[in-house]
């Protein structure tokens, strides 16, 4: 198995760093509105198809998986001008772009979660695979690792790369007072941060190598609702969901939506944040529906979507001809 991607972003990275094998080419996104930049962007689009071509003629691979992002279109594109068979796969309740434009050169999409008009075989729902380090472990084990105390422990998730208001409203918050709290803030805040956390049980840090030891640490998580909803659901941790309001299609939003109707997360927009420290309040006090919550999460969850898309791929390998 090797990997593909940009060489500018984190994956020419993270992949040798993996042990894996890496074949870069030249893409970046598309821009939303007709223009200069998009006819540009289109043509550049253009000549990474060929870049992939190259990549596959040198690889030989049986399959293409496209991880869903506009590095996926090209290879997509190039596999099925090969005769190579490819897949998608999708994170959100809504259809990116980039899978839109590629979707017609796949024999199969992934979806993690139902979406209308999207019907076998082709699309199939399977949930979405999380990594390794997201893991769920004893809750005893991951307190340890992370220095937390007994007691009721208040998880604050923003993303990689940082969310502002939601970092920012946590640390007024409980920087000061309230329950225990492990903050991971992302790279990008930590330091504006830190120095607004006043009390030693609140721990903010800007991220941690086992994901899966912060989930489980925790009783309760305050979260954004991108792919990170499904680690949660892996975990059965309880979520308020606070989906960021100017994601594509308001895909964070509809994410939560799927997380709230099954009842292991609550819904919270972002315009009404201020109502969060009451509601975290009355959730840590409960213990019974925090329970009822966690088993709701874990029934959500697909803890089988990185088997299922395995299983598919290698049997679309086969069909090669």
């Amino acid at each position: 198995m090797t990997f593909a991607g940009s060489r500018d972003r984190v994956e020419a990275g993270l992949v040798p760093e993996a042990g894996f094998e890496f074949d870069s080419f030249s893409i970046d996104g598309l821009p939303r509105k007709p223009g200069v930049e998009l006819a540009r962007s289109l043509l550049r689009a253009g000549r990474a198809v060929g870049e992939c071509r190259r990549i596959l003629h040198r690889r030989r691979p049986g399959v293409v998986l496209g991880a869903g992002s506009f590095v996926a279109g090209p290879m997509v594109v190039a596999a099925a001008s090969m005769r190579i068979p490819a897949a998608l796969t999708e994170a959100d309740a809504h259809l990116g772009l980039a899978n839109r434009l590629a979707a017609p050169f796949a024999r199969r999409v992934f979806l993690s979660y139902a979406i209308q008009g999207l019907e076998p075989p082709k699309y199939r729902v399977v949930g979405r695979p999380i990594p390794a380090r997201s893991k769920p472990m004893p809750r005893a084990e991951a307190r340890a690792k992370l220095g937390l105390p007994e007691g009721p422990v208040l998880a604050v998730f923003g993303a990689r790369a940082g969310a502002r208001r939601l970092n920012e409203f946590a640390v007024e918050a409980w920087g000061s007072d309230g329950p225990t709290v492990l903050h991971l803030s992302g790279e990008r805040d930590y330091e504006a941060l830190r120095g607004a956390v006043r009390r030693d049980a609140y721990r903010l840090l800007p991220t941690v190598e086992e994901f899966g030891a912060a989930l489980s640490a925790a009783d309760l998580a305050v979260s954004r609702s991108g792919g990170t909803v499904w680690e949660l659901a892996a975990a059965g941790l309880p979520a308020i969901l606070v989906p960021f309001p100017h994601a594509t299609a308001d895909h964070q939003t509809k994410n939560a939506r799927y997380f709230e109707r099954g009842g292991g997360a609550v819904l919270v927009p972002e315009s009404e944040i201020g109502l969060i420290p009451g509601l975290v309040a009355e959730l840590l006090a409960d213990a019974a529906r925090l329970k009822e919550m966690s088993e709701a999460m874990r029934a959500l969850g697909r803890e089988d979507a990185a088997d299922r898309i395995a299983e598919e791929v290698i049997e679309l390998a086969a069909t090669r001809g």
